[in-house]
């Protein structure tokens, strides 16, 4: 009982840093935003969860709702997953400036 305590445990210590890798959002800037074709071209640092350096990219939306609160330009945040073998942006914030 006591091994399967600890196996368990250290389950735990191995699963967290790639769900937090998972759940990580990466910075980018909004090169263009195709709304028809719900996709957004994103200048980017690397994704990490994706084990993808910088570079800029089209990204499929996975809502086209994500689309309307951004524009050309704007600095975001965003989460990215690959899906039955397509890159898809999950999850869109307009990145905090500060002054």
């Amino acid at each position: 009982m006591k091994k399967m305590l600890i196996a368990v445990l250290l389950m735990g210590f191995l699963v967290e840093p790639v769900y937090a890798a998972m759940n990580e959002f990466t910075l980018g800037e909004v090169r263009k935003i195709n709304v028809e074709a719900s996709t957004i071209t994103i200048k980017h640092r690397e994704i990490k969860n994706l084990n993808m350096p910088p570079m800029t990219m089209v990204f499929q939306v996975k809502e086209a709702a994500l689309l309307d609160t951004i524009k050309l330009g704007d600095q975001i945040q965003f989460k990215a997953v690959e899906e039955d073998g397509a890159i898809l942006v999950t999850e869109i914030q307009l990145k905090k400036v500060t002054p």
